[in-house]
Formats: structure tokens, C-alpha cells, sequence
């Protein structure tokens, strides 16, 4: 099989995304949009920032402030980490609640607020109910900040050490939440390992029963144990330096691993040699505490200031230095891990040029939805009242959504213009968005968030489509007018055939006026007509439909088509170039796809070259029209996990190639490598498509069936 069959039936698939993991998880984590609109979660101006221009964010606890140290030594503390985390390239988000808000970013006065209280509470994610609905303030635990961080997109968290299995606690179940988060959430978390007056052993167990990948920061495997650089236990592995560390993060989350990552920091060298005396500390600190019956989230505040007492202040300065050495290589993994996501690749186009003074980016405006797709596991779907055996799955989806996710995972960052309703539905959404540009994207009260059901034969065929896509009508023009500067210096638009034909010509019309290429990507042959039903369709410079859309484009020009479509390979080309015919009085591309035979490129030219960077006069449209064919990838049938993002991953590797300024071949290449990683992957937007996997690099790496040529056929000359 080959991988562009699936684009065959592209416009059957184009709102169906077989993402397999449409658990708890994505509802779960819309939480967060919903806190946001409802004023519990607040994100410093700063914080919100980095997150959405994808920038290095680290994630700090608050705990440390509220009941690790004392006043005022806990301010200036907490004041040195995050101008640390900002001198080593990445912002810092200290986590701590404050009157029943959870605050992603604490301003100067909440800090101070926090470090000065008596009356703070200390928060585990048990906690954070009780506390949010009584309106109280306290530190939050890692436990807790790994639920708000990631809730929100942070990928790193720093603190001092986690909590671990208390000792005895084979017999008391005394285990630190923090490991339990660890286990079900995936962020990575830079410690200087567990306190030795914890179960160390039996902590690293518990972290490998619970799928947390542990390994030490260095070129040993030795555990650290907080004050101590060795524990005497070792970790599963080791990283030797940020750049390691970060790739082994980023590995995690190409996967998909529910779990977290856990990266231990031994102490400073310079300061291992007080740890004999502070370890002395401990043990005498341990012995009070059990003594006094002291238990549960009491233990490590009491055992700290014991420590801090015998020690006379030596405990507090190692604990101090551990704190900004694990904040100096905490921000350090996250800038890397940051910087993987930037495209390596950026040559200059003339013709993609810096506009208004802002960088130029694309603008996708179309569709966001729900899907679901049921596929029988009967040979005919039976009709009258009974129940059809089936597979069932959910997914977050649309084409314009879909475009628009592959083009930032190929660090284009478009800005994403859609609407959404202000239901769960919505919020799960966003919140897997979370990575995009979403700020043009409504959330509406009155409106339901669009949902397509699909029921699909055991071998692929659509027998049925059920769709609520009403709220795709409240794209407007004057929705769209609100981010007008942002089009105006817009690299490209991309228009979803399921927004209004009056939104099209609104765009189509400003984009002519502002000499920006327009793209439209047409869905099904019903949308296709929208553009081509006034004269809106000439402001257009590329289109992506299949056959039938095509031919749909002619019939809303008025001209004859054929009734029945061709279905060999030789026929399909010479009708496909035959009805781009009259659009290329306009466009400058008509991108077909041909379903397992690959793309058809048609479009006129003087040398048989086809050239896909925008003319500088876009109505011109001199030489002779031709085609160009690329055979598919070929993807063995049994690789073959979804079909229904191939098409939409095509486009978006194109239009990145373009961005970059790559030749023709190129770019239609990095679309065909984006679309093979879309047909092996659960999801309708692999996971693996990153600029490192689809660039001009990875093209000369590839080896390719040879694109053919064709001109008309006499008889349609």
C-alpha cells in the first residue's frame, strides 16, 4: 500500500483523527482553560508569554518558602532562584496559591506575602480542593505545582529534593504524593534526589513501579540524597550535561509516556565536604521526631528546623546553594528542551518578506472539532434497528486545526482562527492546543463545539457522516476583522473550506488588496464550490482538492465536466490538468491529490519548470500549461495506522518549505515525509513531525521515484 492512498478518500477522513489516547487525560487537562476563565488560576504576564511563544519556562515550588526556611532568609531565597533561572535563558513560574487562586508566576508582592505569612497551609494535590474553596493561601508542594504547571504547559519544575517512602513505610504507607504525581504526570523534575531521612531503596522502587524514569545529572549513576551527593543507591541511568538530559525529556514526551521524569542533582562538590556533619543532624533529627510521634506532612518541617537548630545555620546555606545549583541546571535542560522545538533551517525568502515590522507567520483560518469515528467490524452496516458491532474512538480534530497543529510542530507558530463553545468539549480543545496559537480562536457561550461522527466500513469506506458544524458559521468577517494587523503581515493564509464562502471573499478580498497568498484547502466537494461561486476564487494562489473537488470547482465556474471521473492513473492526470485549466487564469498552483498514485502539481510555465514561491504579479500567469507528477512514499500496508491527517501534513509540509524558501521539489517532499509520518502514527498529526524530521536535510537523505512530467493531450490542447 501505498501512503497517499489515503488521500484518495482525503475529504472522507478530513475530520476524523484516530487519536487513541481521547482518555481522562484530554479532559483532565482542559481544566486548566476552565480555571482560566473562571479567575482560580491566574498567569503571570510573563509566564504566559514564554509559554505561547514556546520560550523556556521552569516551574518552581513554593513550599520551600512557606515551611522550608525562615523569614527573611526564604524571600531572598526564593528572589535569587528565579533571577538565576533568568540568567541561564529561561522564565521562572514559582507556584503558590494565594487567597484561593493558584498563581502560575507570583508577582513581587505575592512572594513577599508568602514568605512573610504565618498563616499559610502546605499543599499537596489532596490539598488544593479544600484550599481553593475556603480561599486560603499556602506554598505549594511538587506534587501540587507539577498539577498546576502542566496543567498549563510547563515542561520543567525545579525544587529541592522530592518527598519519598518515610521510612517504615512498607508497614505505615507513609509514601510523599510527590512520587504518585510523578507517576501520572509528564513533566520532568530536577531534585537533588530524596532527603536521606527518607527510604531511598525503597523510593526508587516505588518511582520504577510507577514508570518514572530516574537518572542522575553527572557522570555516575550515584543517587543523591539531598545534602548528600551519594546515597548509596544508584539510578537506573545517567545524563552527563543539559543537552542529554533534554533529549531524553523531549523522548518522553515524543511518546507520549504518561509519567514523569525525575533528573537527580548531586550537591556541589564544594559543599560535600558539611555533609558528614549534617547527616550526623539527620539521624539525631529522625530520632526526635519519632520520639514525639511526629507523622505525615509534619515529618519535613520539623526534621528541616531540628537540623537547621543543630547545625547552627549550616543546613540552611547547603540548603540554599543545592537550590540554585538545581536551578542553574533546571533552566539549562529547559532551554535546550525549548530550543529543539525551533526549526535548524530558516533560509531567507525574497518573497516571504518581514511585514508591519513583525516577523511574518502564517494565518490558518477554518475549523476545530470532536470527532468520533465508529468503524464497523461487520462487511455491510445493517439498517432498520440493530446494533452494528464496532470499534469506537475519539478524537480532537478539523482541517484548519489539523493544518494548523503540523505547521507548529514544523516551527512555522501560525496563528489559528476557529471558535469553539464554552463547554467541555471546548475546553479539551484548547487545552490540546495548548502548544499553538490559539489566541484566535473564540470560545462562545451560546454555541455547541463542533462534532462529526463518522461510521466507516471495515475496509475504510465512509457509509455514513453525522456533523453539528454550526458553530463554524460564527467565523465571520467580523470576527475575523479583529485580527486584521496579524493577516495583514501574514507569510501566507490557509482557508478551511468549512468556514462561510462570505468569510472566504472577506479574506480573499483583503488579501488581494494586501498582496498575501491565500491557500484553500477545499474539505469536500460541497465546500470547494464556496470560493468559486463569485469572483473571490481569483484572489486565490494555491488549492489542494482531489479529483472531485475539482471537478466541483469547475461546476460552480459553469463550465461542462464529465459525469464520470476517470480511474487510471494516465486519465486522471489529463483530467486533472484539463479542469486546473480555467483556475490557473488566477492561481499559480493547483496542488491535486491522487489518492495512492501521489500529487499532481499543474500550472503554466515557460521551461517546464513549476515554481510554487508567490509571483511578484499574481495575476500573471504566462507559458504553458503542465503538470508535474510525484509518486507517493510507499508505507507498507500493515504500517498503516491512520489515514486521516495524511492530506492535511502534505499541505502544511509544502507550505513550510515555502516559508523557508526552498525549491519546488523540496518543498512538495517535506509535504510527502510530514504525510508518511501522519499514516504510521495513532494520531492525525504525528507526534514525530518536528523540524528535525521534515527539512530540506532530511529530503537529500531520502531517496526518491523521480517526478514525470506532462503537458495536455492533443485533445485537449
Amino acid at each position: 500500500m501505498h501512503l497517499m492512498s489515503v488521500c484518495l478518500h482525503r475529504r472522507m477522513w478530513s475530520h476524523i483523527t484516530l487519536f487513541p489516547h481521547a482518555s481522562h487525560m484530554e479532559w483532565g487537562r482542559a481544566i486548566a482553560r476552565r480555571l482560566l476563565h473562571d479567575g482560580l488560576l491566574k498567569l503571570h504576564p510573563d509566564v504566559s508569554k514564554a509559554i505561547a511563544s514556546q520560550k523556556a519556562v521552569v516551574a518552581l515550588e513554593s513550599t520551600i518558602i512557606t515551611h522550608g526556611m525562615p523569614y527573611p532568609e526564604n524571600l531572598t531565597m526564593a528572589k535569587e532562584v528565579e533571577q538565576i533561572v533568568k540568567e541561564h535563558g529561561a522564565v521562572p513560574a514559582t507556584v503558590g496559591i494565594v487567597k484561593g487562586k493558584v498563581h502560575v508566576g507570583l508577582s513581587e508582592s505575592d512572594l513577599e506575602y508568602l514568605a512573610e505569612s504565618k498563616e499559610t497551609v502546605k499543599i499537596s494535590r489532596r490539598d488544593l480542593p479544600y484550599v481553593l474553596s475556603k480561599g486560603l493561601s499556602g506554598g505549594t508542594t511538587v506534587s501540587a505545582t507539577m498539577v498546576a504547571a502542566h496543567k498549563v504547559g510547563i515542561p520543567v519544575l525545579v525544587t529541592g529534593g522530592i518527598g519519598g517512602v518515610h521510612r517504615d513505610g512498607q508497614n505505615t504507607l507513609d509514601i510523599s504524593a510527590d512520587l504518585t504525581e510523578l507517576g501520572r504526570t509528564p513533566m520532568a523534575v530536577v531534585s537533588a534526589g530524596v532527603k536521606s531521612i527518607l527510604d531511598i531503596g525503597r523510593t526508587l522502587e516505588y518511582l520504577e513501579t510507577n514508570g518514572v524514569c530516574v537518572a542522575t545529572f553527572g557522570e555516575t549513576r550515584e543517587f543523591p540524597a539531598f545534602f548528600l551527593p551519594k546515597s548509596g543507591f544508584q539510578s537506573p541511568y545517567n545524563v552527563t550535561d543539559e543537552e542529554e538530559a533534554a533529549k531524553l525529556i523531549a523522548n518522553a514526551q515524543v511518546i507520549g509516556q504518561d509519567s514523569g521524569v525525575l533528573i537527580a542533582v548531586p550537591i556541589p562538590e564544594d559543599h560535600a565536604a558539611s555533609s558528614l556533619v549534617i547527616d550526623d543532624a539527620i539521624q539525631q533529627a529522625v530520632t526526635e521526631a519519632r520520639d514525639k510521634g511526629i507523622r505525615g506532612k509534619d515529618v519535613t518541617p520539623f526534621i528541616l528546623e531540628r537540623i537547621y537548630e543543630i547545625t547552627e545555620g549550616l543546613s540552611l546555606a547547603i540548603n540554599i546553594a543545592l537550590i540554585k545549583n538545581n536551578a542553574r541546571v533546571g533552566s539549562r535542560i529547559a532551554r535546550v528542551l525549548a530550543r529543539q522545538k525551533v526549526p535548524k533551517y530558516h533560509p531567507s525568502s525574497q518573497l516571504f518578506i518581514e511585514k508591519a515590522g513583525a516577523a511574518a507567520k502564517p494565518v490558518v483560518i477554518g475549523g476545530c472539532n470532536i470527532d468520533f469515528i465508529v468503524k464497523l467490524d461487520g462487511s455491510e452496516m445493517m439498517l432498520g434497528g440493530p446494533t452494528n458491532s464496532s470499534n469506537m474512538r475519539q478524537s480532537i480534530g478539523g482541517v484548519g486545526r489539523n493544518l494548523a497543529e503540523c505547521l507548529s510542530r514544523l516551527g512555522m507558530n501560525p496563528l489559528f482562527i476557529s471558535a469553539v463553545g464554552a463547554d467541555r468539549s471546548g475546553d479539551a480543545t484548547l487545552r490540546y492546543c495548548c502548544q499553538m496559537d490559539t489566541s484566535g480562536v473564540a470560545m462562545l457561550r451560546e454555541q455547541r463545539t463542533a462534532m462529526y461522527c463518522a461510521v466507516i466500513s471495515r475496509t475504510g469506506e465512509l457509509n455514513l457522516g453525522l456533523g453539528d458544524m454550526n458553530i463554524h458559521l460564527q467565523i465571520t468577517p467580523q470576527y475575523v476583522s479583529r485580527f486584521e494587523e496579524q493577516i495583514r503581515s501574514a507569510s501566507v493564509i490557509c482557508l478551511d473550506g468549512n468556514i462561510s464562502a462570505t468569510t472566504i471573499n472577506y479574506v480573499c478580498s483583503f488579501a488581494k488588496e494586501h498582496g498575501i497568498p491565500v491557500l484553500f484547502e477545499p474539505t469536500d466537494p460541497c465546500n470547494a464550490r464556496k470560493p468559486f461561486e463569485t469572483d473571490g476564487w481569483k484572489a486565490l494562489a494555491y488549492t489542494t482538492p482531489n479529483l472531485m473537488e475539482l471537478q466541483a470547482m469547475n461546476r460552480a465556474l459553469g463550465l461542462p465536466v464529465t459525469a464520470e471521473l476517470p480511474r487510471e492513473l494516465d486519465g486522471v492526470i489529463d483530467a486533472a490538468l484539463e479542469m486546473s485549466r480555467p483556475l490557473l487564469k488566477h492561481l499559480q498552483c493547483v496542488i491535486v491529490s491522487l489518492g495512492r498514485e501521489g500529487v499532481l502539481l499543474c500550472s503554466t510555465s515557460e521551461d517546464g519548470e513549476i515554481c510554487l514561491q508567490p509571483r511578484k504579479d499574481p495575476q500573471t500567469s504566462a507559458g504553458q500549461l503542465c503538470a508535474i507528477h510525484y509518486p507517493a512514499i510507499a508505507v507498507r500496508a500493515e504500517e498503516v495506522l491512520n489515514v486521516s491527517g495524511a492530506g492535511d501534513c502534505l499541505t502544511a509540509g509544502i507550505i513550510a518549505g515555502l516559508l523557508s524558501g526552498q525549491e519546488t521539489n523540496t518543498c512538495v517532499r517535506m509535504g510527502l515525509l510530514a504525510a508518511s509520518y501522519s499514516v504510521r502514527s495513532q494520531e492525525a498529526i504525528s507526534t514525530s513531525i518536528s523540524a528535525d524530521s521534515v527539512n530540506p536535510q532530511r529530503v537529500l537523505e531520502n531517496t526518491w521515484l523521480q517526478p514525470q512530467y506532462h503537458a495536455p493531450t492533443s485533445r485537449g490542447a
